[in-house]
């Protein structure tokens, strides 16, 4: 296997309110679907959720955690903070350009690990275009945001 695709996503009903986060590891032709959610939360928390567990599932997994990840999310604040914004804020200890604390640092600080400590490509995709891992992974959370109001 030369590389594991991983599709996330993560919502709520409310921003706060009831969230769900999915993701789908697609490793060997095999896609695993994981999905949680909280009673009250943000759509960013759960985007980070959605994609800490599934590289905490892949780092746990002896046979998975030396395989290059691909991960495809469709939250610009995740692909981003993960791939540009989070070495200012180390810096700066865990403080932003305008100066405030980093909002969900104990998740930032989580992705963070994982990520450094493995080989993770992050790609966005765009939501709701019809990509079929992203929106199973919507579904998901649909699923989960209704089992938590």
């Amino acid at each position: 296997m030369e590389k594991i695709t991983v599709y996330t996503d993560g919502g709520c009903s409310g921003n706060p309110g009831p969230g769900g986060w999915a993701c789908v590891i697609i490793a060997d032709k095999t896609p695993l679907q994981l999905s949680g959610g909280e009673k009250l939360t943000t759509n960013n928390r759960m985007e980070l959720t959605a994609a800490i567990a599934a590289l905490s599932h892949i780092k746990k997994t002896p046979s998975l955690s030396d395989i290059p990840v691909e991960v495809n999310i469709d939250s610009q604040y995740v692909k981003n903070g993960i791939t540009k914004w989070i070495f200012s804020w180390k810096n700066k200890g865990w403080i932003t350009a305008d100066k405030k604390p980093v909002k969900n640092k104990e998740l930032w600080m989580q992705l963070d690990e994982l990520n450094m400590s493995m080989n993770v490509e992050w790609n966005w995709v765009k939501g709701h275009a019809g990509i079929e891992y992203n929106e199973l992974c919507d579904s998901l959370c649909q699923k989960e945001i209704a089992l938590h109001r």
